[in-house]
């Protein structure tokens, strides 16, 4: 597992920033067995991303919050955003009697537009598409930057009716000439999401681009398959990097990924 380059090994481009996609596991540790979202924001912290993608980021739970003296009054992402990201927004997806959970983006940069997208097929797996659109201060004459967060199915037949929806939505709602960025988790353990997407939308994955292949994520512990994607459109990506497996391998039960994105 690469580290994070040093700024200097990094080509010189107008403009880079860098993300960062983890699938937060609603704050608890892989089996569940401890709450463990401060340390999580402590971690999310220190990759120093400008765009963070989550999934399975809890919004509340009433009867969490009775249990874990550690409970956050505020949503989760709003505690993991705390005073770093300025900007956040969140879908919820699964809703039940004492809370709900979905995906979220944490940005600093002014988020000007988002919506998400209920991309859920049938049955109780509720899942969407968060789309963020951001603008960036300086660069008022450039196209504005859109990111899409994804969780699908684990099941292979409703993934490619929600990967169809995302091709669909990329193409209806995301300018030819703007960057996107696609990223989170896609279940896609039989690695079929990079020709529907690079079909259906452009889309290029930042591991396959950079290595020739996706990189592994679950389970964290000892990674096998890969699971958690980047994708890009209308831009470059310098040195994708899978986080260390300390501190991360506990604090969820999907790695992390990241990667410096230029335009």
């Amino acid at each position: 597992m690469s580290q994070n380059p040093p700024s200097a090994a990094r080509p010189s481009t107008d403009f880079s920033f860098k993300v960062l996609t983890v699938n937060t596991h609603k704050g608890f540790t892989a089996l569940n067995r401890r709450f463990i979202l401060p340390e999580l924001r402590e971690a999310v912290r220190a990759v120093s991303a400008d765009v963070v993608f989550l999934q399975e980021v809890q919004g509340t739970h009433m009867r969490h919050a009775e249990r874990f003296t550690n409970w956050t009054e505020a949503p989760h992402y709003e505690f993991l955003a705390d005073s770093i990201w300025p900007q956040f927004a969140y879908g919820r997806n699964a809703v039940y009697p004492h809370g709900h959970h979905g995906n979220a983006v944490l940005s600093k940069y002014p988020i000007v537009h988002h919506e998400n997208r209920d991309v859920s097929i049938g049955g109780p797996e509720r899942r969407g598409l968060l789309h963020v659109v951001m603008k960036v201060p300086g660069r008022e004459d450039k196209p504005q930057i859109h990111a899409i967060c994804v969780h699908l199915s684990l099941q292979e037949a409703h993934r490619r009716k929600q990967m169809d929806m995302l091709c669909e939505m990329v193409r209806t709602e995301v300018p030819d000439d703007a960057p996107l960025l696609v990223a989170g988790d896609f279940n896609d353990w039989r690695r079929n999401a990079h020709r529907i997407l690079e079909k259906g939308a452009g889309l290029h994955e930042v591991f396959v681009r950079a290595t020739g292949k996706s990189a592994r994520t679950f389970p964290a512990r000892f990674p096998v398959l890969q699971l958690d994607r980047i994708y890009v459109r209308n831009a470059r990506v310098h040195a994708p990097f899978v986080l260390p497996r300390k501190p991360w391998s506990h604090l969820s039960d999907h790695a992390p990924l990241a990667a410096e994105i230029a335009l």
